[in-house]
């Protein structure tokens, strides 16, 4: 929730994505999971994710499982210092996994992809 880019950009990426689903939105869920549960508690998580709209949920665990789970999905990330003392960024790999509705992965979207090869990724998997 305090990434700068990439991750309020990616989400409002979503929120077009399921205006173009139109009726298919419905059935299009996006998942935040953060990579930062030390800062993002389950109430900033709510308030974050609920400005974009419906369809949004968020995931948080423990740092423990937000390791297993990164290294499972072979997702980076990293605390990065800040200039201030206890202040810090987070490094992390940047895209959207995509998963059909029995859970398994099905595609990726790169951070800086086009909608336009995006989108029918999307309507694949929704079938």
């Amino acid at each position: 929730t305090q990434c700068p880019d990439v991750c309020p950009t990616t989400l409002s990426e979503m929120v077009q994505v399921r205006k173009l689903l139109g009726a298919d939105a419905d059935r299009f869920e996006t998942v935040f999971v953060t990579i930062d549960p030390e800062r993002d508690t389950p109430e900033v998580l709510k308030n974050y994710v609920g400005s974009f709209g419906t369809g949004f949920t968020a995931l948080r665990g423990s740092l423990e499982q937000t390791v297993a789970a990164a290294k499972e999905f072979k997702v980076l990330f990293a605390k990065v210092p800040g200039r201030s003392p206890g202040s810090y960024t987070m490094d992390h790999t940047a895209g959207v996994f995509l998963f059909r509705a029995d859970g398994r992965f099905a595609s990726l979207i790169d951070f800086h992809e086009d909608r336009q090869f995006a989108l029918p990724k999307i309507r694949r998997i929704l079938g």
